[in-house]
């Protein structure tokens, strides 16, 4: 697919937009005045496959704390201010690599300019964020209600309030629960709007519902070439949205590298613990850098032909199971056994 032309940002150590590929972004669920756990949680998201990660900064201990956040963690940090002006600026001096800003909830111009001044000193990239819950009462009532062009207008509205303050060091994020108006606005905003696109799903549910709305909206908006930067919103563990992102961009062939594991839905024919056996294979290929495919099938009838197309698959029996290579079987083993089996010969795979 071709990508949309934006204007390349860095944050931090990162470029994102003009074609660079596209960065997952997650949130931490910790206190952020917490540095230990704030850390801690960093690295555990980075070592998934986080990029950026924001944190909220709901008070000046918030703010303060980040510059010892910074010092502990390899990846960029956002920090997402509402209301206070004066935390943008603090979270600013306290080294945040970019701010979350919503201009319509900051206050008078004057306000919005202190912080615009500050970002520009530091040249730190501000993200203009307009949800649809927080729709300003103006296009509330132009629109009658909440609509995919009325939070396009508000978010080029508070653009142009920053180009006019003589900053365009922006990357803008429009987001709605409601999946097709979500990709109704960003198809319109991405004609109008030259600055990298923040996408997501916002309030998209539990990791159940969650994912659903995510891999459909993600989904529908990425394949147009919209989107510099995402986060899968999910209500649960942050690890989880790293492991979602990361499944919906290979999908689309926007990411590659990584074990895809591909597995049969069970039936009547199925005389192996199947479903353990995937998610344990799931779990257990993580950590193994390879670019292949990994097929996980529950009868030794139709396991071979199934896993033709895999590089590698197993087959599950009555107490036993096949390893296939190449649609080849290469040995039959114990059921107890599979695992390790399969293990083993990826960690060989190149020898």
């Amino acid at each position: 697919m071709t990508r949309n032309e934006t204007k390349v940002i860095r944050i931090g150590d990162r470029m994102i937009g003009g074609g660079h590929p596209i960065a997952i972004q997650s949130m931490t669920n910790t206190k952020t005045e917490d540095v230990k756990a704030t850390v801690a949680q960093i690295r555990s998201l980075a070592a998934a496959g986080c990029e950026i990660i924001r944190c909220a900064v709901p008070t000046m201990e918030a703010a303060q704390a980040l510059k010892e956040i910074k010092k502990q963690i390899t990846i960029p940090l956002v920090a997402d201010i509402h209301f206070d002006y004066r935390l943008a600026i603090a979270a600013i001096e306290n080294g945040a690599d970019k701010i979350r800003i919503n201009p319509g909830n900051i206050g008078a111009v004057e306000r919005v300019k202190a912080v615009v001044d500050a970002a520009k000193e530091r040249q730190i990239p501000i993200r203009v964020g307009v949800n649809s819950g927080s729709l300003e009462k103006p296009f509330l009532e132009k629109y009658g209600g909440v609509t995919a062009e009325g939070i396009v207008e508000s978010a080029m509205d508070k653009v142009h309030l920053i180009e006019d303050l003589g900053y365009d060091n922006l990357v803008v994020s429009i987001k709605s629960s409601d999946v097709l108006m979500c990709l109704e606005a960003h198809e319109q905003i991405a004609k109008q709007c030259i600055y990298p696109l923040h996408v997501g799903i916002t309030e998209a549910g539990t990791l159940f519902a969650g994912n659903i709305k995510s891999s459909i909206g993600l989904g529908l908006i990425l394949h147009q070439g919209i989107g510099d930067t995402i986060r899968v919103s999910l209500t649960g563990d942050p690890i989880e949205e790293i492991k979602s992102a990361k499944l919906i961009l290979k999908t689309l062939g926007l990411r590659k590298g990584g074990i895809e594991v591909v597995s049969c839905p069970t039936c009547g024919r199925t005389q192996i613990d199947l479903i353990r056996l995937a998610n344990q294979v799931e779990t257990m290929v993580a950590d193994i850098p390879l670019d292949i495919k990994v097929a996980v099938m529950g009868c030794v009838v139709n396991g071979p032909g199934e896993a033709r197309e895999a590089d590698i698959g197993i087959a599950g029996g009555i107490g036993e199971g096949l390893l296939i290579r190449k649609g080849e079987v290469i040995k039959k083993v114990k059921e107890e056994e599979l695992l390790d089996a399969l293990r083993e010969e990826l960690l060989h795979w190149n020898a």
